[in-house]
Order: C-alpha cells, then structure tokens, then sequence
C-alpha cells in the first residue's frame, strides 16, 4: 500500500481560561490539590456561542493552510468527539458545510480520549488503498458542556479545544504502524449515563445530574497505566522496533502521574514525552491533537524523527501509532 503520512497540522484553543484559583471560588478544591493530583493548572472553555464544529473549524482552517490544501482537496472528514454538536447530523457534515469542503465524504468516530488515533488509522487505510487521497482529521471537544460543575473530583479535569491532522500519500516516513483495542465490560468506569436510547432525557434524568461526566478516577488510573504501556509495546513490536528507537512520545493528556507510571514501566524519560496537560488539561479527543501539532510547532518534532502516539479513553478503548517524520 501507499505510504501515508501527515502533511499539516492544526488547533484551536478557545479564549476562557479558567485555572485552579479561578475553581477554588466555586468548589471545594485548591490550587495544590489539583496540581499534586493531575498536574494541571488551567483549562480552555468554550464561549457560549462556540459548538464543537465551531472549535473543529478553525483547526481544521489551521491545518489546511499548514499543508498547503485547499478544502477542495479534501476527500473524506472524520471528526473524532464525544461532544457533537448534536445527535446527529455528523459534526463531520456541518464542519464540511462551514468550510466548503464539498467532494468529502464525512462521518464522526465515538472513541473518547483514543477517538484522534482511531480517526487517524481510519483515514489511513481509505488513503493508503486510493480510495482517497487527502483525508483531514479531527479531535474536537467541548466537555466543558458535559462537565458537572458541582463535582469537585471531575469538574478539575476536563477542557474544550480542538486539534486537526491532513494525512495524504507521502514519499517517505508516514504512519509505520497502528494498534487499537477496546474492552466494554469495563464501560461503567467512565461514561455519560443518560441522555442516549437507555435513559432518554427526561426531568428526572436532568434532576439527577445523569447529563454528566461520572468517573471512577482510582480504578481506572491502574487500568489506563497498563493499558497504554501495553499498546506502545505492542506497536512499537508491529514496527519492528524498540522504545530506544523512539524520539519523542506524545500520550493522551489526562494525568501526569498517569503519563509518568507508563514512562516508567516503559523505561522511557519524561522529558521525551511532550506534555501540556498543565495550560489544558483533558481535553478528549483533542488532546493528541492538539499536543502533536503543537509539538510540531515548537519543534519538538524534526524531519526523520519517530514518534510514537499513544492514549486510552472511556469504552474502554486505547490505541497507539508510530510515525516517523
């Protein structure tokens, strides 16, 4: 198959910041317990009048332009959220609308934190067999829509933003390997419980706050640490390669104890990970986004480098992927 690659990246971060201090007002909380626990000290939030789509747009305006694209040259969208707009149409339909990509074909991807690699290894393999030829992803939230402000153990957590990739056939390099896994009998560890088929909304459903994020944060720390040092274990043994091989890691932004257990086992610095979970905290499916395209910027990423990308989210679902640059 065809080498594929990424050739522009993208984000958007709104203009809200609400840090820790900005939470001791509101909560009860403090700036050292959300730091000593999580690492983060501010987050973005969405302006009322900003959708997700709305957040998806301007990073995907911002990947376009990196990769000398017109949104023409776009053949297939897929926007990776768990905050769409609404319940259908796709977000992926009306980012297309917003930004007159009319020859894509567009569909959204529901996996949480991992959605931005699933999205990624989607798009590769539509591109890789000529089915298409530039493909744009999108991690786009806004979880600040779904966050229970009254509870102080999630509320400290989450952010909106969005980040955005252009994957097209490359000469060299490109996406050298991919893993994706899912296992749903863990589900009720992290979830939105109503608001879908099994418990429609309802006054009752509102009443009850069952329109929220509910996370059962101890158990799934062990879970997510040893599920993400599996899924870099496994892709890097699908490359054919080994973690010294590897120059820099960019994981999903949820914790930075999380981030530094997986450097550990791992046998993996932390100052080869790139982490920004402090400016903005989980962000979803934007967070890999977002930290990739930032890497790139800052130029933690240079030409010839391998880098490994790696997360875990609510389904449970996780992924990982190596690209060399």
């Amino acid at each position: 198959m065809k080498k594929i690659g990424i050739i522009g990246v993208g984000k958007y971060l709104p203009k809200k910041v609400l840090s820790n201090a900005d939470l001791e007002k509101t909560v009860d909380t403090s700036d050292e317990w959300i730091t000593t626990r999580t690492g983060i000290k501010e987050r973005r939030l969405a302006a009322k009048t900003e959708a997700t789509s709305d957040l998806a747009l301007k990073a995907a305006k911002d990947a376009l332009a990196d990769a000398k694209l017109s949104p023409s040259d776009l053949e297939l969208i897929i926007v990776a959220t768990i905050t769409p707009d609404m319940q259908f149409p796709a977000t992926a339909c009306i980012l297309q609308s917003s930004l007159g990509a009319k020859n894509a074909v567009c569909f959204d991807v529901s996996a949480a934190c991992a959605g931005f690699i699933y999205g990624i290894s989607v798009a590769q393999q539509f591109v890789a067999r000529g089915v298409y030829k530039n493909a744009l992803v999108v991690g786009a939230e806004a979880l600040s829509t779904i966050t229970d402000w009254q509870d102080r153990n999630t509320c400290v957590l989450f952010g909106d933003g969005a980040g955005a990739a252009v994957l097209s056939e490359v000469k060299s390099g490109g996406i050298v390997s991919s893993y994706l896994g899912s296992d749903g009998t863990m589900s009720e560890l992290l979830l939105v419980p109503a608001g879908g088929s099994r418990n429609p909304a309802s006054s009752k459903t509102v009443d009850s706050r069952l329109h929220y994020i509910k996370m059962r944060g101890n158990e799934l720390f062990k879970v997510a640490v040893n599920t993400m040092t599996e899924a870099a274990e496994t892709v890097l043994k699908r490359a054919g390669l080994k973690i010294s091989d590897i120059d820099l890691i960019i994981p999903h932004q949820a914790n930075i104890r999380i981030i530094a257990a997986v450097g550990k086992k791992l046998c993996f610095p932390l100052d080869k990970f790139y982490v920004n979970i402090e400016r903005y905290g989980n962000m979803s499916s934007a967070s890999l986004a977002v930290a990739l395209c930032e890497a790139v910027k800052e130029g933690r990423i240079s030409k010839g480098d391998t880098v490994l990308l790696d997360a875990f989210g609510a389904g449970l679902v996780w992924g990982a992927c190596i690209i060399k640059w």
